[in-house]
């Protein structure tokens, strides 16, 4: 489903539009959406970005152009999520401490990684299939692993 609140920018491609579910994001020209993705109100991402099937973009992530995406990429905005209050009161909207997450222009980002609340990734980096992002990672470095840790400097494998 794509609500009538999303902003498209031109020749956007979503081949299976029936199986994403956007809704309050905005969505760069170019951009190429696979099936099962969500993205989240007050998401952004940028134009001729590549988002991959099974991702979840959730609220304040913020994307940069020509990133990619890959397959089964889960963003996290709140580092401390708790269902109920310490009286044991359902949470609301207001509840809760959202943390921003950016991903700067050119970065690519590996199938099966998740992205902590708060993390930068800077630009041209690459985090490895799998990886754990709990901290910034800057820009032109490789990163993986659970926690990500340094691998080399983009320029190392180019």
């Amino acid at each position: 489903m794509i609500a009538k609140d999303v902003e498209m920018g031109a020749n956007v491609l979503i081949p299976r539009p029936e199986l994403v579910n956007l809704y309050g994001c905005r969505i760069g020209a170019g951009t190429r959406i696979g099936p099962f993705v969500e993205i989240q109100k007050n998401a952004v991402v940028g134009r001729n970005c590549k988002i991959s099937s099974h991702t979840f973009i959730c609220e304040n992530v913020i994307i940069e152009k020509e990133v990619f995406v890959g397959h089964n990429v889960t963003f996290v905005n709140d580092r401390w999520p708790r269902a109920c209050d310490a009286q044991g009161q359902p949470l609301g909207d207001g509840d809760w401490t959202m943390e921003p997450v950016r991903v700067r222009r050119g970065a690519s980002i590996g199938s099966g990684v998740v992205v902590l609340a708060g993390v930068t990734i800077g630009e041209n980096a690459m985090i490895g299939a799998g990886s754990v992002v709990t901290k910034d990672v800057p820009e032109n470095t490789v990163v993986a692993g659970n926690p990500a840790r340094f691998v080399r400097q983009v320029s190392d494998i180019e």
